[in-house]
């Protein structure tokens, strides 16, 4: 994970409709950068849905949501569609940013070693620094503690 009170690097990436978005284009607001490994699959999906369950309390908390995983455009269109997710995914086939992040790692299942994208959440501030760094959320409870997070700092 990549410590708190460092600069955020910046990337620019696709989301579900294929336009690019950057993190700087989010100067002035939080942002809540989630790492995730795959759509449609039930913990991501339990996050992802969580997300969308309080993202109008992110909203008045003048928070950016984005989820981030190395599927497709289409593949986050379809499970964006499928589970009404109001907040912005954005595919990172290539791993630039998920490597930039430093969530690229290896995973054990079964007794199995294997790459992947450990669960994690970064919330950015407003001058495009880590604020707070989460490794190994859990999908059920990462959208609450978010929001708990932010408004005590509120």
């Amino acid at each position: 994970m990549l410590q708190v009170g460092t600069k955020a690097p910046d990337f620019t990436l696709q989301d579900k409709d294929g336009n690019l978005v950057s993190l700087s284009d989010f100067r002035g607001k939080k942002v809540v950068l989630y790492f995730y490994p795959k759509d449609n699959t039930p913990g991501c999906t339990r996050q992802a849905c969580a997300f969308a369950g309080a993202y109008a309390e992110f909203q008045t908390l003048d928070a950016v949501v984005i989820g981030v995983s190395k599927d497709s455009t289409a593949s986050h269109q379809k499970f964006a569609e499928k589970y009404k997710l109001p907040f912005i995914l954005l595919s990172d086939p290539e791993l630039q940013v998920i490597q930039a992040y430093d969530v690229w790692q290896e995973k054990k299942l079964y007794g199995k070693v294997s790459m992947g994208v450990v669960r994690s959440t970064y919330i950015i501030d407003e001058n495009g620094v880590i604020e707070k760094a989460m490794p190994k959320v859990k999908p059920d409870t990462n959208a609450a503690e978010i929001l708990e997070y932010l408004k005590a700092g509120a």
